[in-house]
C-alpha cells in the first residue's frame, strides 16, 4: 500500500472513485480497516497538513460504507481492494461545532447507551459481544469556540478511551498535533497514523486528475479550459507546484479562471506552492498589495460559528486595519472571491421567545441575512498566522462589536454579536471583563457563552460568571428560549446572594414566570410545606431572627416588590404571618422536634426535626412549628395554580385551563416542594430551598413545556453528520 499502487490500480484499468478521483493506495488501507483484514490496525489515525483533502478521503470511503451511495457508484468498475464489503454503515458522530460532552451524547444515543460519561459509554461498549464501528471526522473543527480549544478535548476525553475499548473500530480524522498524541495511548500494532503528506500515501495522478476536474468548470472562451491537451499540461505544472496540497491547487485554479492573464506553466514563480502564496499571487496578479487582501479576509478568519454577517465586515475590516477599509472593500468582490462562499444562517430565532421590551417586530437571529465565511479552515490559519498581535486584533474586533450593539441593548444586538462575542473576547484575553452583564448572559448561546467561560481559569471569573457556569448545564440541557434562560439565571443569582443580577433581568423587559424572593444554602431538607403562623405566634416573632448558624438575616432587596404580596397590614393588630417549615436532620441549629401523640415520633411520623421560614423575606422564624397552620381545603382549591414535579424538574399550571404557565428545572434533585394558595412556590433540592413567587398570569400559558432529559447536547445533524 504505497504510491506505486496508484500506477498499479491505473495499469489495471480501474475506474477511479468518482468523487476522490484518485488515493487508491489510502482507500485500500482504510478497505482493509473495515473488513477487519488480518494484520489491519484496530484504530486508524488519519491526519494531514491544512488542504491536504483529508475531508473529502474521509467523505468518499463513507459513501463506500454506506449502502445509500453505494447504489450509486461504479463499484464494479472500481479496484476490488478499495471497496470494503456491504456491511451496516458505521456510527459517524459529526464533532463540528460541539464539545465533548455532547459529541458523547450523540454516541450515547445512537448506540441507546443509559451512559453520559465516556468512562461509562466505553465500559458498555466493551460488553457487547459484536464489535462497532465508529468514524469521527473534522476534528480539527470541533467546538462552538475556536480559542477554547475543543479538538484537544475531543481526543483526550472521547476519542482515547474509545481507542481504548477492544470492541471499537475507530477511525478519526484528527490534526497532525492531535495524531501522535491519539496514536501513542495504544500498542504499535493496533494503530495507524495515516498522514497524507507523507510520501507514502502521495497520489500525484489524481491531483492532476483534480486540478484538471476544476479547469473544466471554467469559461469556455479560455484555451486551457475547454483544450484538453493545454488543460493537461496546465493541470500537471500547478499538481507538480502544489506539492500534493488540494486547497493550494484548488485556490490556483479559482483564481487562474478569474484573471487568465499573463498565465505561464513554465514559469513557476506565476503558480502557488502553498496557501500563503496562492493568497500572495492573486493579489498581485490583480494589481493589488497581499497585505490589502489579508486584511479585507482578516474579519473572516477571525469568525466563529457558521460565518460573519456582511453588515458586520467593513466595521470589522477598519478595526483590524486600524483605518478606513471601505474603499478596498468596495473594490474587493473580485480582490476576495477566489476565498470566499456563503454560509447558511443559523435558525435560531428569539425575537419572540421572552420579547424585551426594546425588541422589534421581525427581529430574528439569522433571518434574512448573509452569512460569509472563508473557503477552508486552512486560508483562515494562514491570515491568523501572518498577523503579527492576534490578542490585539481580537481587542479590536471586540471593541468594535462592542460598539456596534444598538445603546447596549442585547436583545437589539445581531445575534452573532451576542452569540460570539464572548469568543473573540476570550482569545483577546478580556472574557472574565465581559462577564459582568445578565443581559448578555440571557442572550447569549448558551453552548458558546458556556465553552468559552470554561476556558478560563476558575480562579480569573468574578462571582457572576461563576454563577452562570453552575447554571449553564441548565441552559444548555434543552433549547430554552432567552426568557426562560432568564428566569432560571434570576434565581441563580438570588441563590448566590447576587440579588442585583437578579434585580437587573426583571428591569430588561423579560417576561419571567417567577421572582426569587429567597434562598437558604440548607444540606439535608427531605420536604417542605407553607401555612401560616397563628397571630399569637406571629406577634412574637423577632423582627429578624437568628439564622441556624447564629447570624441574622437582612432583607432581600426587591422584597417590598414582591408582587403585591405582604406580610400582613401596617396596623399593630397581630395578623397570620405566612412561612414555610422544612423538615431537616435532627440538630440542624435552630430547628425543633415536634413531638407527636406518643411524646416521641416527629411531624408526619417522620424522624427529623422542622425549621420555619418565613415564606415572604428571608428570614428563619424563631416559633414553635406544632402552631403552624396549613392552607384549609378551601383555600387550596381556590388557588390559581397547581403543580406537578418529577425527580428533577416542575411544572406549574393554571387550575382554570390546565394549561402551564412556568416550567423549573433543577440541577440537582429535587426533595421537596409545596405551593400556598397565593402563588408562592417553595422548592427543596439537594442544595437548599428556594422560594419563587409566582408571576405568570394564571389564565394563560407564558412558558412552554421543556424537554427535560438528562443529555447536554446540541441538536444532532443525524450520526452521519456533514462531510462535504
Amino acid at each position: 500500500m504505497s504510491a506505486s499502487d496508484e500506477g498499479i490500480a491505473g495499469a489495471g484499468g480501474y475506474a477511479p472513485h468518482p468523487y476522490i478521483g484518485g488515493r487508491t493506495s489510502v482507500l485500500r488501507a482504510l478497505a482493509a480497516w473495515r473488513m477487519r483484514w488480518p494484520g489491519a490496525p484496530r484504530v486508524i489515525v488519519l491526519t494531514g497538513s491544512p488542504g491536504s483533502g483529508r475531508s473529502r478521503l474521509l467523505t468518499g470511503f463513507l459513501m463506500l460504507c454506506d449502502p445509500r451511495f453505494r447504489k450509486q457508484l461504479p463499484l464494479d468498475a472500481m479496484d476490488p481492494a478499495t471497496v470494503p464489503p456491504d456491511l451496516p454503515a458505521p456510527a459517524v458522530p459529526s464533532p463540528v461545532g460541539r464539545t465533548a460532552a455532547q459529541l458523547l451524547g450523540l454516541l450515547a444515543d445512537h448506540f441507546e447507551l443509559g451512559a453520559a460519561r465516556s468512562e461509562d459509554i466505553c465500559t458498555e461498549l466493551a460488553a457487547r459481544e459484536e464489535p462497532v464501528t465508529i468514524v469521527v471526522p473534522d476534528v480539527d473543527r470541533a467546538g462552538p469556540v475556536r480559542a477554547a480549544d475543543e479538538p484537544a478535548r475531543v481526543v483526550r476525553d472521547v476519542l482515547k478511551p474509545l481507542a481504548a475499548t477492544t470492541t471499537v473500530q475507530l477511525l478519526a480524522d484528527v490534526p497532525r498535533e492531535l495524531a501522535a498524541e491519539l496514536a501513542a495511548a495504544l500498542p504499535s500494532g493496533q494503530v495507524r497514523i495515516i498522514d497524507l503528506d507523507d510520501p507514502e500515501w502521495a497520489d500525484p495522478e489524481g491531483l492532476v486528475r483534480h486540478a484538471e476536474a476544476a479547469l473544466t468548470l471554467g469559461p469556455p472562451e479560455l484555451p486551457f479550459c475547454t483544450d484538453p491537451s493545454a488543460r493537461r499540461a496546465l493541470a500537471e505544472a500547478l499538481a507538480e507546484r502544489a506539492n500534493g496540497n488540494r486547497l493550494t491547487l484548488q485556490l490556483a485554479v479559482q483564481s487562474l479562471i478569474m484573471r487568465p492573464e499573463g498565465v505561464d506553466r513554465a514559469d513557476p514563480s506565476m503558480l502557488p506552492g502553498s496557501i500563503g502564496e496562492a493568497l500572495d499571487l492573486h493579489a498581485r496578479r490583480l494589481g493589488a498589495d497581499p497585505q490589502t487582501l489579508r486584511l479585507v479576509l482578516a474579519p473572516l478568519a477571525f469568525a466563529e460559528g457558521a460565518g460573519l454577517p456582511v453588515q458586520l465586515w467593513g466595521a470589522l475590516a477598519d478595526a483590524v486595519a486600524g483605518r478606513d477599509m471601505s474603499r478596498e472593500l468596495a473594490d474587493g468582490t473580485p480582490l476576495a472571491a477566489p476565498f470566499l462562499q456563503p454560509a447558511e444562517g443559523s435558525q435560531r430565532d428569539e425575537a419572540n421567545d421572552g420579547k424585551t421590551a426594546g425588541a422589534r417586530d421581525g427581529d430574528t437571529a439569522d433571518g434574512g441575512r448573509t452569512l460569509l465565511r472563508l473557503l477552508h479552515p486552512g486560508i483562515a490559519e494562514e491570515i491568523r498566522a501572518g498577523l503579527p498581535d492576534v490578542p490585539g486584533t481580537q481587542t479590536r474586533i471586540a471593541m468594535a462589536l462592542l460598539d456596534a450593539v444598538p445603546q447596549q441593548d442585547w436583545s437589539r444586538a445581531d445575534p452573532y454579536i451576542r452569540d460570539h462575542l464572548a469568543a473573540h473576547t476570550l482569545e483577546a484575553g478580556l472574557l472574565p471583563q465581559l462577564l459582568t452583564d445578565p443581559g448578555l448572559f440571557a442572550h447569549a448561546d448558551p453552548v458558546a457563552m458556556r465553552a468559552a467561560i470554561e476556558a478560563v481559569p476558575l480562579d480569573r471569573l468574578g462571582a457572576p460568571a461563576r454563577t452562570y457556569l453552575r447554571t449553564a448545564p441548565l441552559l444548555t440541557r434543552s433549547p430554552a428560549p432567552a426568557g426562560l434562560r432568564a428566569a432560571y439565571l434570576e434565581s441563580a443569582f438570588v441563590e448566590d446572594g447576587l440579588a442585583p443580577y437578579a434585580e437587573a433581568l426583571h428591569r430588561l423587559g423579560f417576561t419571567l414566570p417567577w421572582r426569587t424572593l429567597w434562598s437558604v444554602p440548607l444540606a439535608g431538607v427531605r420536604a417542605v410545606t407553607t401555612g401560616a403562623l397563628t397571630p399569637a405566634d406571629a406577634d412574637g416573632a423577632p423582627a429578624a431572627a437568628a439564622l441556624p448558624d447564629g447570624t441574622t438575616a437582612a432583607a432581600a432587596p426587591g422584597a417590598e416588590t414582591d408582587g403585591g404580596v405582604g406580610p400582613g397590614p401596617a396596623s399593630g393588630a397581630p395578623t397570620s404571618r405566612p412561612v414555610a417549615t422544612f423538615v431537616v436532620p435532627e440538630g440542624t441549629p435552630g430547628s425543633r422536634t415536634v413531638p407527636g401523640p406518643d411524646g416521641e415520633a416527629s411531624a408526619d411520623g417522620a424522624a427529623g426535626a422542622l425549621l420555619v421560614h418565613d415564606l415572604l423575606r428571608p428570614e428563619y422564624v424563631d416559633a414553635d412549628p406544632a402552631r403552624v397552620r396549613p392552607a384549609s381545603e378551601e383555600a387550596r382549591a381556590a388557588a390559581p395554580f397547581g403543580f406537578s414535579h418529577g425527580p428533577d424538574s416542575l411544572q406549574i399550571w393554571a387550575r382554570a385551563n390546565r394549561e402551564g404557565v412556568a416550567t423549573l428545572v433543577s440541577d440537582t434533585p429535587i426533595t421537596g416542594a409545596a405551593l400556598s394558595p397565593d402563588g408562592v412556590l417553595v422548592v427543596a433540592t439537594e442544595r437548599g430551598v428556594t422560594a419563587r413567587q409566582i408571576l405568570a398570569a394564571p389564565d394563560a400559558p407564558t412558558v412552554p413545556a421543556q424537554r427535560t432529559g438528562a443529555a447536554d447536547s446540541a441538536a444532532s445533524d443525524g450520526l452521519e453528520g456533514t462531510h462535504s
